[in-house]
């Protein structure tokens, strides 16, 4: 097929100014038979991409069998500790950056496509994807988006018309992700561990550049880059705890530097509420479980702050001295942030006289009573306006403690100078309805995988684009899983 219009927007790739160290040229392979699945027309808008391809040149672009005009495609470099476990070389093994889109707004976008070949980081790798982990990854992408969680985001899906094997054969897919950048606590370690200094100052440099140009100024601009980096993630796993996500794996090359959530693969939602729950299958020891996410990110933060030590000082020590302080005081900076998300959630601001002893009084008897984190928050907003708290009561098995702590709350909320119903709203806007429950991502997943059916998938984003808002669907996409469609295990898919 001739593609007429290779021109879906003005590409550059400024990552490409870097040396060479830090890619591999390289071009998408192309795919069999490509068919567009999904094109998230909304997104395409807002980043300058042409929405009026037809669906046939949609499938050739972001497959990766035509290159668009403007771009300059390359595999990333970088390593990363996985587990724990540092690992010195790893890369864009399915995955070719496209190149930089820029917005009205100047606001750069990296366009991606991900199962798209094998790149030299590869391995033993195909470089290919199977079609679940795609749809997994456009569905909870876009759900966080909704939720107002900072994440990559996916423009399309496209079928290859390819098998993969993965234990048995699967159809393929090609995910196009859009992303502020790519760069992840990983490529700096990747310099760091091969003492390139100068190549970590150019990094560190473009990266400052292109996210946080505000602190070029500053007296001492890599320790403050450290401190906005610790900031921004801080901020963000406050937001997952917040919708009860658990990531799965929160491996430092899965840690981008801009703060936004990236690689969804073996992640998954709470539905009852326990801080020790774990759902990835490769997460044997609880490594990633939801409660130890804060611990896990000011783990990363170290790993980043001790690449960035012979930028910040050349005496060690002196080094050493200022990055502690930034390490020391992370605790201190997140659990601010979880409290202030958290009793939100409850209509109390974290600075109220007891808010947080009522928080953490009202998840002890949900952790008891294996409560629905998403249903028990949500329900306890309609208790403002509603004397029949029957929804909220479904929540608990036993009744005496809970009911207890509901008098307790209502009189704490009744010292607010705010009216019920505005305390109600506030709620409503940080206690979602629909959230992407396990069983629901995996019912999408079977029925393309099995089906070749993808309306089961699209029905589930147009409900999970307004979590917040009470719809007219069936109480199925609210609630938790029937016995039968419990997910207890989530894969990775590579």
């Amino acid at each position: 097929m001739q593609i007429h219009n290779k021109k879906i927007a003005i590409f550059d790739n400024s990552y490409i100014s870097l040396p060479d160290d830090f890619y591999q040229h390289i071009n998408p392979v192309p795919v069999k038979s490509p068919k567009l699945i999904i094109f998230n027309k909304n997104l395409g808008k807002n980043i300058g991409i042409d929405t009026n391809q037809s669906e046939e040149c949609c499938a050739q672009l972001f497959s990766g069998n035509i290159v668009p005009d403007g771009a300059s495609p390359i595999a990333l470099t970088y390593s990363g500790h996985q587990f724990g476990h540092f690992v010195p070389q790893l890369g864009d093994g399915r995955a070719v950056l496209l190149g930089e889109v820029t917005t009205t707004e100047n606001n750069r976008h990296d366009i991606q496509l991900k199962g798209s070949g094998k790149t030299k980081y590869s391995r033993q790798g195909d470089g290919r994807s199977p079609v679940g982990p795609v749809i997994r990854e456009y569905i909870l992408s876009e759900a966080m988006h909704a939720l107002n969680i900072s994440s990559t985001r996916s423009l399309a899906v496209v079928t290859t018309g390819e098998e993969v094997f993965r234990e048995i054969p699967l159809p393929g897919a090609v995910l196009t992700r859009v992303a502020r950048s790519h760069i992840r606590i990983g490529t700096f370690e990747y310099f760091a561990a091969r003492q390139q200094t100068d190549n970590l100052k150019k990094l560190a440099d473009y990266a400052i550049d292109r996210h946080f140009p505000e602190i070029k100024s500053s007296a001492d601009p890599y320790l403050e880059f450290l401190r906005v980096v610790a900031e921004n993630q801080a901020k963000l796993i406050a937001q997952w705890i917040g919708v009860g996500f658990i990531h799965g794996v929160m491996n430092t090359d899965n840690t981008l530097i801009s703060g936004e959530t990236i690689d969804y693969g073996p992640c998954a939602f709470l539905e009852h509420y326990d801080p020790s729950m774990v759902f990835s299958s490769i997460d044997n020891h609880g490594r990633y479980a939801f409660g130890n996410q804060p611990k896990i990110i000011q783990w990363n933060i170290a790993c980043l702050a001790g690449c960035l030590m012979p930028l910040i000082e050349k005496n060690q020590e002196q080094a050493k001295k200022k990055i502690s302080k930034v390490i020391e005081d992370f605790p201190t900076l997140i659990n601010s942030k979880i409290s202030e998300i958290m009793c939100q959630k409850i209509g109390l601001s974290s600075k109220q006289k007891d808010a947080d002893k009522l928080l953490k009084k009202l998840l002890k008897i949900m952790k008891n009573n294996r409560s629905d984190f998403t249903l028990t928050f949500r329900s306890l907003s309609d208790v403002l306006l509603n004397e029949d708290h029957a929804d909220f009561y479904k929540q608990f098995n036993s009744k005496i403690e809970v009911s207890e702590w509901l008098t307790e709350w209502l009189s704490t909320i009744e010292i607010q100078k705010k009216s019920k119903h505005d305390i109600f709203i506030s709620m409503q806007k940080i206690n979602p309805l629909y959230i992407p429950r396990n069983h629901l991502v995996e019912r999408a997943i079977k029925a393309a995988v099995e089906n070749n059916n993808y309306s089961v998938m699209k029905n589930l984003c147009s409900i999970l684009s307004q979590p917040f808002k009470e719809q007219k669907v069936d109480a199925d996409y609210q609630n938790p899983a029937h016995p039968s469609e419990i997910v207890y295990k989530t894969f990775c898919g590579t």
